[in-house]
């Protein structure tokens, strides 16, 4: 019997509670605290000031960024703040054009501790081109900042915002819990190294829903410690994919499990739905999972487990991937394949996959040749049209 897909109410009824309009008790306009909607002045101070006293404030409050261009360096929302707190943005926050001016902060815009929050609107451009010239160029570049970043949040609605151009990944949470985020929009172009959209790991009843990824690198990227996440109405591509791991990256590595990525459309992606791990020890699994209801457009790898990830084919791991995967279903998966082998699903030589589910799956290779799949440790059973052909043993 296949399993039910996987459901968060509890995340859906945060819309109950966040007030993500601008009619919030107290307004804080970033503009009257010196903030100069030029593009060129620095309105850091001026945007931590209006934080502190939205923050600060007994009653709900909302920061504003009203329409125009905002220059905005490094810089920390700390929280807890006293009540809800909204950030509505009608402008556009840009980064220094100069991209040494980060560091190694790791960050450009980071959130810390807040709950009860919601991040509303507004263009957020990190100007990425002479960070992405100088890392394909091999020269010494500092490691580059993630554009917006949740650590330690709770009770977070985050809708309708557009990061463009980061310097490596768009959107992160790292230690979070109930968090929606919602008609999101993360671009980059194909070409640009290491843009991956959005990255979860350490955190628990995340939905992504409604929103378009547009990058070089995983549209998806699942870490450790990721728990009960919900991918829906994805529109992905240019880019690697959705992606659980890379994982086996450490010996001690969190799990993940209670994955859904659903309704979603994957166009001219490296990848399409893709498990990947170190082939060494690890703590760490990957348990109950459910791919359904997508549409491959000419992706280069549709379906695929890789358990002897190692990109740059050089100094690889030799040992055996630790990680278990068990419980994970292809369920209404469609389309068509850039390669011949559309299905491919290399598991652990010493911890073979197991309870994989492949249900009504029809991938065709574009150019008239019937595409193929290959299994290597692979258990599990196929109900319905498989396309390729199943591969799994039983």
């Amino acid at each position: 019997m296949t399993k039910p897909a996987i459901t968060f109410p509890l995340l859906f009824t945060l819309l109950t509670f966040i007030d993500v309009s601008s009619s919030a008790s107290n307004v804080f306009n970033v503009v009257s605290y010196g903030a100069k909607p030029d593009g060129v002045t620095d309105s850091t101070a001026a945007f931590l000031k209006a934080w502190q006293g939205a923050c600060g404030s007994a009653a709900s409050a909302t920061v504003v960024v009203p329409k125009g261009t905002f220059l905005l360096k490094t810089i920390t929302f700390g929280g807890p703040c006293k009540s809800k707190l909204t950030f509505q943005v009608a402008g556009t926050v840009v980064a220094p054009a100069d991209y040494r001016a980060f560091g190694n902060s790791g960050y450009w815009i980071l959130f810390n501790k807040v709950n009860r929050f919601s991040l509303v609107g507004g263009t957020f451009d990190a100007r990425a081109n002479g960070f992405w010239s100088c890392r394909t160029s091999g020269q010494n570049c500092p490691p580059g900042v993630r554009s917006i970043s949740f650590n330690s949040a709770k009770d977070v609605i985050i809708s309708g915002v557009k990061s463009m151009n980061s310097q490596v990944t768009h959107m992160t949470l790292n230690g979070c819990t109930n968090v929606v985020v919602r008609n999101v929009k993360l671009i980059a172009p194909g070409n640009s190294p290491n843009t991956d959209g959005f990255h979860v790991q350490f955190s628990t009843g995340v939905t992504f829903t409604g929103s378009t990824v547009q990058t070089g690198d995983d549209c998806v990227a699942i870490g450790p410690g990721t728990r009960n996440f919900l991918i829906t109405k994805l529109a992905c591509g240019p880019g690697h994919g959705v992606s659980i791991g890379s994982l086996a990256k450490q010996l001690n590595e969190d799990g993940v499990e209670n994955v859904t990525v659903s309704s979603s459309v994957f166009t001219g992606t490296q990848n399409g739905v893709r498990i990947k791990s170190w082939a060494r020890p690890s703590t760490g699994f990957v348990r109950n999972v459910f791919f359904q209801n997508l549409i491959m457009k000419n992706v280069q790898n549709p379906i695929i487990i890789d358990q002897n990830y190692c990109p740059s084919k050089q100094g690889c791991p030799t040992e055996h991937s630790g990680v278990k995967i068990s419980q994970v279903t292809y369920k209404n998966i469609q389309g068509t394949s850039a390669t011949q082998e559309a299905m491919k699903l290399v598991c652990s030589k010493s911890n073979p996959c197991t309870g994989i589910t492949l249900q009504d799956i029809k991938l065709t290779y574009n150019k008239g040749t019937p595409a193929t799949s290959f299994c290597f440790n692979a258990v599990g059973k196929s109900l319905g049209v498989i396309q390729p052909t199943s591969c799994l043993n039983r």
